[in-house]
């Protein structure tokens, strides 16, 4: 790989100052409509690493559309963001991703098997198999779980007089209903497959501390990006769909980052970047945490002894 030369390429620099600079005033970037593959060598070109990454591609069933090649193409969006993030959320129906756990790319293995649990399917097939869906919790060696952010109070007391015996892991199952007819009107945006706020936050606890980051590069309606900016993380956010990131836009409050076209061309060559150590988020977010999570601040702080 070539080193980065700013004298010759300053346009790097200027970008990746440009996306820092948004963190710092809005807690979220929102970069302009990108292929995955080419958003992911992005932030790989300008220095980034997250703690954690969502990835939430079409199921290869329902709405969406079915791929033939899919079998190929989720492997290939893992090997893209894999060297992006310590952690890595993949969603989908549990007998479409079941086939990608013994073919994961390294370095990455699978953590857990979450499920998020919906009573309100609008399927007419009534039980469990309709009215779920599974996310793969994967992981790199150097991952870090913070289950201190999943104690009640009695656990966080009995911790701090270190008599916790054990450190209860985070849930594995989060029922939550879709958001559907009346359910979750005000967090509705018109996205046909939109998740719940709180179903991203309890992934987004478990992957990362206050003032870490979090990318989604198939952002859709921009919930990662409220997650983030709820619980005080830093999200950077890019989606395919000139639609879909208007819509995050709209709901973030937050305009999409100018880059120049020179950048990609850039990191179309994959010849030029900078290095990853170099990267400094804010250190003070810009929003404070959402007032529904005011009772759980002294958790977000807590460090294992």
């Amino acid at each position: 790989m070539i080193k980065h030369d700013s004298v010759a390429h300053p346009e790097l620099l200027d970008a990746r100052d440009t996306i820092v600079s948004e963190l710092g005033k809005n807690g979220v970037a929102i970069l302009p409509p990108l292929d995955i593959e080419l958003s992911s060598q992005l932030l790989l070109s300008l220095g980034f690493y997250a703690q954690c990454c969502v990835l939430d591609p079409w199921y290869n069933k329902g709405v969406g559309g079915v791929r033939d090649d899919y079998d190929d193409y989720v492997p290939h969006l893992l090997m893209c963001v894999a060297p992006l993030s310590d952690h890595v959320f993949l969603w989908g129906f549990p007998e479409i991703v079941a086939r990608f756990v013994r073919i994961l790319p390294e370095p990455l293995t699978l953590k857990c098997w979450l499920t998020w649990f919906y009573k309100n399917s609008p399927s007419r097939i009534r039980g469990w198999r309709s009215a779920q869906m599974t996310c793969l919790h994967l992981t790199t060696p150097n991952a870090v779980m913070h289950v201190e952010n999943f104690l009640n109070d009695v656990q966080r007391e009995k911790m701090e007089q270190g008599k916790l015996l054990y450190i209860p892991g985070p849930p594995s199952v989060i029922e939550e209903s879709l958001l559907c007819g009346f359910v979750g009107r005000n967090e509705q945006t018109g996205h046909p497959s939109q998740k719940p706020l709180s179903v991203i936050e309890k992934t987004l606890l478990m992957a990362t501390a206050r003032g870490e980051l979090a990318i989604d590069l198939m952002s859709g309606s921009g919930t990662t990006g409220e997650a983030c900016v709820a619980n005080e993380r830093y999200a950077i956010l890019c989606d395919i769909s000139e639609e879909y990131t208007r819509i995050a836009e709209k709901r973030l409050g937050v305009a999409r980052v100018d880059l120049d076209e020179s950048i990609l061309s850039l990191v179309n060559s994959r010849e030029h970047r900078l290095p990853q150590s170099t990267v400094s988020l804010p250190e003070a977010h810009p929003r404070p945490a959402a007032p529904h999570l005011r009772g759980r601040r002294d958790q977000l702080e807590l460090k294992i002894r």
